[in-house]
């Protein structure tokens, strides 16, 4: 009987090893799965930054990287892009311009993001009514335009151009926009029919009746702004 059960106990004695090693193994392979796991996670986490180059914010590099982040990537990458010297920095292939349009004065250290660089994208035509925003002159146009903003501005009144101060808005007709698209009409009185309405979510026209006047068309996180 002695006998039997030392034999047992060495069975028993075996199927824990066994167990063990199988445990023990198991252990190894999922330690190096969440190492690779992990691995893996870091890699996607720099290429996701791996955009931004490091570096000053008044460089070229940085500079090119956010205007043209301003518009999707297959306009972006291949458009031209104008400094805050107002020289060309980067030459384009596709008729596209991307630039600051802050008219707010320029930062020593340069724009801390595309948001508040209020990066923008336009074809020639689109240029034209930028320009002639900036200068306070009418907007002489051939055709229509859009405009491509992604990262949003840093808020206007809606009702008057010009005005970049919240104190000086009209009550309610402040916005600082999150991610949108414009169209620079020939005309305004093609979308005059638009409401101005910046909070229902449809496209509404600002500056309405004024030469200035333009829809804007949210996208998503166009409120992300708004508080």
């Amino acid at each position: 009987m002695q006998k039997y059960a030392i034999i047992l106990r060495k069975v028993f004695m075996i199927i824990y090893l066994l167990n063990y090693h199988r445990t023990f193994i198991g252990e190894i392979k999922m330690n190096t799965k969440l190492k690779i796991f992990s691995l893996v996670a870091v890699v996607m986490s720099l290429s996701l930054y791996a955009a931004q180059p490091y570096g000053p914010h008044t460089s070229e590099k940085w500079q090119i990287w956010a205007y043209a982040s301003a518009a999707p990537s297959f306009i972006g990458e291949k458009a031209a892009v104008i400094g805050a010297n107002g020289k060309v920095i980067r030459e384009g292939t596709n008729a596209w311009t991307c630039q600051s349009g802050n008219p707010r004065p320029y930062p020593e250290k340069g724009w801390k993001n595309p948001h508040e660089a209020m990066a923008v994208c336009h074809d020639g035509e689109g240029m034209k009514w930028m320009m002639a925003y900036m200068s306070g002159e009418k907007p002489n146009m051939e055709r229509d335009s859009y405009m491509w903003m992604l990262n949003g501005d840093m808020g206007e009144d809606n009702t008057k151009a010009g005005v970049f101060n919240k104190e000086d808005s009209a009550p309610g007709e402040w916005i600082e926009s999150g991610p949108h698209v414009m169209l620079m009409p020939k005309d305004p009185a093609t979308i005059e029919k638009f409401s101005s309405d910046f909070m229902g979510g449809a496209p509404y026209v600002m500056f309405p009746g004024t030469e200035y006047a333009h829809l804007m068309i949210p996208v998503e996180g166009y409120y992300k702004y708004t508080k």
